[in-house]
């Protein structure tokens, strides 16, 4: 039986707007939606543990009606408590609070080292590549370096109006790690996939995400 993980944030502030922020609903959703009609068992873990706060809800979609009502949103475990044995993918959920809490984590560092050095899949879609800035692997090298990616890109953090508000830049952290960063269109959907290492720009790309990841374990 494949086994999918995906990670959440925990981070609920968005920089000093006074507006709420977390993971984005539809980037968790669809790959639970897309992995569970694969026939995987699917888990949700995320920085602190319980109930992650949410960012993006769309109440008249249905994927995430089923994904709120299905999955234990509301009891998630700590990154601290998983172990990583076992899952044959990762998936980093997106939304702006992961720009704070997933980079320097040791523990999702921990999780997603080990399943990619066992060769399963790491995956991350819109902000959650924040994720990767700054995963090294056991060697001590960066997992992005000589990696082609996607991500949330410069000109869709401009067009949100958040450009001063994140910690950094998105793009940017991913080229300083030493990836080469493959933007499309705003807001189109992009996933890119190289290696066992799969990416995606924006929330319009979370369920090609996800069936690039079947396809990839599938193979």
């Amino acid at each position: 039986m494949t086994r999918a993980l995906i990670a959440l944030t925990s981070h609920s502030k968005l920089g000093e707007t006074g507006r709420e922020t977390g993971f984005y609903v539809g980037e968790a959703a669809e790959p639970w939606e897309v992995f569970r009609a694969a026939g995987y068992d699917v888990d949700l873990v995320s920085v602190a543990g319980g109930q992650p706060p949410q960012d993006g809800r769309d109440e008249n979609d249905k994927t995430q009606n089923d994904f709120l009502a299905t999955a234990d949103v509301a009891n998630t475990p700590k990154a601290a408590e998983v172990d990583p044995a076992g899952y044959d993918i990762l998936v980093f959920a997106g939304g702006h609070g992961a720009m704070w809490d997933f980079p320097g984590n040791p523990d999702l560092a921990r999780i997603a080292r080990s399943i990619y050095e066992r060769g399963g899949v790491v995956a991350a879609v819109c902000h959650g590549p924040a994720a990767l800035v700054d995963l090294k692997l056991a060697d001590g090298s960066n997992l992005v370096a000589g990696k082609r990616v996607a991500g949330f890109t410069n000109a869709e953090e401009a067009a949100v109006g958040l450009t001063d508000q994140v910690p950094f830049l998105l793009a940017d952290k991913l080229t300083e790690a030493g990836a080469q960063h493959v933007p499309a269109p705003d807001f189109t959907e992009h996933v890119v996939v190289d290696g066992h290492l799969v990416t995606g720009q924006n929330p319009q790309s979370a369920r090609a995400l996800a069936n690039a990841i079947v396809n990839l374990t599938n193979a």
